[in-house]
C-alpha cells in the first residue's frame, strides 16, 4: 500500500540555542523544570476559576466552557512539555525514540483521524445537548424527560456513526462483526451481562417514563429527587444533599416508589388520647383543626380526616390524614410540622389528654402460689433420712 504522508521524525530534534545558554547547568534546568511545573498548575487552575466565572454569569450550563476549558489545559500541557524537552536538551532522546517506534505512516494517519472522529463525536454529542438544552427551553410543550430522551438517542446514533467511520478506516468491515455475533453474544454474556442490562434498563426507564427529572421518588433504601437519568444509572439527589448514582438494572428489578406522579401526597400523623376522654370528641376536634388550618401546602380536595387505628397500651390511637399539592419533602415537613402543633393547641385548650407511655405495676396474694395439703402432715411423712 502506498503510504499517504511522509512523516519526518527529526522535526522532534529541533535545536533551541537561546534555551541552552539560559539553562546550561543542571541546577538552572530542575529550577526551570519547576518553573514550568508550577505555571501548568497555576495556568490550569486560573483556567478553572475564570471558566466558573464565566458561567456563572453568561452559561450556566457550561457545555462549551468545560470543552474550551479542556482544550487549553492539554494545549498548556504540551507547551509544557515541548519546554522541558528544549531545556533539558532532549532532542536526541526524542530522535532515538522516533527512531525505536518508527510507525508506518498509513499507521499514523489512521490513528489520527480516528482520533479526530471521536474526539468529534463527542465534541456533537455536546454541541446537540446544548442546542436541544436552548430549543426545549423555548417551547413549553417539551419536558425534561422528552430532553433527556432526544439527547441520549441522538448520543447513541453519533457515536455508533463514529466507530463505522473508524472500522472502515482501518478497514474492517462492519459485516464481518456482524457475522460474529453469535460468538460475540456469548462473550458480552459471560463478561458484560451486568452493563449490557443496565443499558437496556435505561432503555426501558428513558421510554417507560416510570418518573421525570425532578420528581420525588424512594428507590430501594434511597429517597430523594432525580436529577438525571441516563443509559446506565439514575441518579438522585438526597435530602441530605448527597448525590446517589443508582445501576438502572437495579431501578427496574427493586420497588420503585414515585411520590410526585399524582400531584399530590397523603401525609399521615399518628396522635393517642387517653381511654378516659371522649374519643369521639377528639376525632371530631382534630379534623376541624385541620380543616381550619391555613396552609397553601393542605389541601381543602380531599378534605382532612382523622380515624380510629387502634388501641395502644396507653391510648386510644388516631391517624390524621391529610393531602399537599406538588409534594416535596420540604413541603410535607412544613405542613406535618403545622397540623401537629395545631391539634396539640386544640387538645390542650379542650383539655383532651395525650398520655405517655405507662405501664400498671401490681402484686400477687401473698398465698396466690402456695400448695396447700388436704390432710394435715404427720411424722409419719418425715422422709427417710437413713
Amino acid at each position: 500500500m502506498t503510504a499517504l504522508v511522509a512523516v519526518d521524525w527529526g522535526v522532534l530534534a529541533i535545536e533551541f540555542p537561546i534555551v541552552g545558554q539560559l539553562f546550561a547547568t543542571p541546577t538552572e534546568r530542575w529550577l526551570g523544570t519547576l518553573v514550568l511545573l508550577v505555571a501548568v498548575i497555576a495556568g490550569s487552575w486560573a483556567i478553572r476559576q475564570v471558566g466558573r466565572w464565566l458561567r456563572v454569569q453568561y452559561d450556566p450550563r457550561g457545555s462549551l466552557l468545560e470543552a474550551a476549558q479542556a482544550a487549553l489545559i492539554v494545549a498548556i500541557s504540551v507547551g509544557a512539555t515541548a519546554a522541558v524537552l528544549a531545556i533539558w536538551d532532549a532532542s536526541a532522546q526524542a530522535t532515538a525514540i522516533s527512531d525505536v517506534l518508527d510507525p508506518d505512516p498509513t499507521t499514523v494517519v489512521r490513528a489520527l483521524v480516528s482520533l479526530f472522529l471521536l474526539v468529534g463525536a463527542w465534541g456533537s454529542t455536546v454541541f446537540v445537548k446544548r442546542i436541544a438544552g436552548l430549543v426545549f427551553e423555548e417551547h413549553d410543550a417539551f419536558s425534561r424527560h422528552q430532553h433527556e430522551v432526544t439527547y441520549h438517542v441522538l448520543q447513541l446514533v453519533l457515536y455508533s456513526l463514529a466507530i463505522v467511520v473508524v472500522l472502515a478506516v482501518w478497514g474492517i468491515d462492519p459485516s464481518d462483526i456482524l457475522l460474529g455475533a453469535g460468538f460475540l453474544s456469548v462473550v458480552l454474556g459471560l463478561a458484560a451481562r451486568q452493563t449490557l442490562s443496565s443499558v437496556l434498563a435505561g432503555f426501558v426507564l428513558l421510554f417507560g417514563r416510570p418518573f421525570d427529572i425532578g420528581d420525588w421518588v424512594a428507590i430501594d433504601d434511597q429517597e430523594g429527587i432525580v436529577t438525571d437519568v441516563s443509559v446506565f444509572n439514575t441518579e438522585i439527589r438526597t435530602f441530605n444533599d448527597e448525590s446517589v448514582t443508582i445501576p438502572n438494572d437495579v431501578v427496574t428489578a427493586t420497588g420503585l416508589v414515585n411520590r410526585s406522579r399524582q400531584g399530590r401526597l397523603r401525609v399521615d400523623v399518628e396522635v393517642g388520647v387517653d381511654y378516659d376522654d371522649d374519643v369521639e370528641r377528639a376525632r371530631e376536634l382534630a379534623t376541624e383543626t385541620m380543616r381550619d388550618l391555613d396552609r397553601e401546602e393542605i389541601r381543602s380536595n380531599p378534605s382532612p380526616r382523622t380515624v380510629l387505628t387502634g388501641f395502644g397500651d396507653s391510648a386510644v390511637v388516631l391517624e390524621l390524614r391529610f393531602w399537599i399539592d406538588d409534594p416535596t419533602a420540604r413541603r410535607r415537613w412544613i405542613a406535618q410540622t403545622a397540623v401537629v402543633a395545631a391539634v396539640k393547641n386544640a387538645f390542650e385548650r379542650e383539655g383532651i389528654t395525650i398520655p405517655l407511655p405507662q405501664r400498671t405495676l401490681g402484686g400477687r396474694p401473698p398465698d396466690g402460689l402456695a400448695i396447700q395439703s388436704e390432710t394435715p402432715r404427720t411424722t409419719d411423712d418425715e422422709p427417710d433420712e437413713r
